[in-house]
């Protein structure tokens, strides 16, 4: 994420939102040492995996791409998850994961 107070999905609405989300979560969440940034993309893709948050997961996929996570272990979390989260879950995350990972080539 860039220092841009104004780069965001809804920094034209909601500002205060934005700026929230990018101090806040981006910035001193996403910034704590006690995990990686691959660990926490991992936990958040799976966590938007469970509770079907489809609109938040195409970036989150792409940000575990840039942050060492690999296509196979997207597939693996996918998969994993399909049992615990169920079918309807993993069958949506495929479909996103697969347009991300067009997207990426």
């Amino acid at each position: 994420m860039s220092n841009d107070s104004k780069a965001g999905p809804f920094a034209d609405i909601a500002p205060t939102l934005n700026d929230t989300t990018r101090q806040v979560l981006f910035g001193q969440i996403w910034e704590r040492t006690a995990l990686s940034k691959r660990d926490r993309s991992l936990i958040t893709v799976a966590a938007l995996i469970a509770l079907y948050r489809v609109n938040e997961l195409p970036f989150h996929l792409k940000f575990a791409l840039q942050n060492g996570v690999t296509k196979e272990e997207l597939i693996e979390v996918i998969t994993h998850l399909a049992f615990y989260a169920g079918w309807p879950c993993a069958n949506t995350a495929i479909e996103l994961v697969r347009k991300v990972f067009a997207e990426a080539l």
